[in-house]
């Protein structure tokens, strides 16, 4: 199983880059093939509270991955943490 936790932007459809911090790893044995985990988001705008589908997650040294996001839990009363899942090949 391979893991990522660290820096990340979200790409939105629109092409906008929102930085924020990853959490990611590869389904285990057993699971289908894949990967996913959650991205929090430095700040949470209405743009990045609407994602849904169509998105890319970059990780440093420009890796990227193509995500959808499949849902959002409030943290505080201005963070969120948004639940990915992956599609194709891990970018870590």
């Amino acid at each position: 199983m391979s893991i990522y936790s660290g820096p990340a932007r979200l790409i939105l459809a629109d092409g906008t880059r929102v930085p924020g911090t990853a959490s990611l790893k590869t389904n285990q044995h057993g699971r289908p093939a894949g990967w996913g985990g959650t991205f929090r988001p430095d700040e949470a705008t209405a743009a990045v509270r609407a994602a849904g589908d169509g998105l890319q997650i970059e990780l440093p040294y420009e890796e990227f991955g193509d995500v959808a996001v499949t849902g959002t839990r409030r943290l505080l009363a201005t963070q969120i943490l948004m639940t990915l899942a992956g599609r194709g090949p891990a970018p870590f």
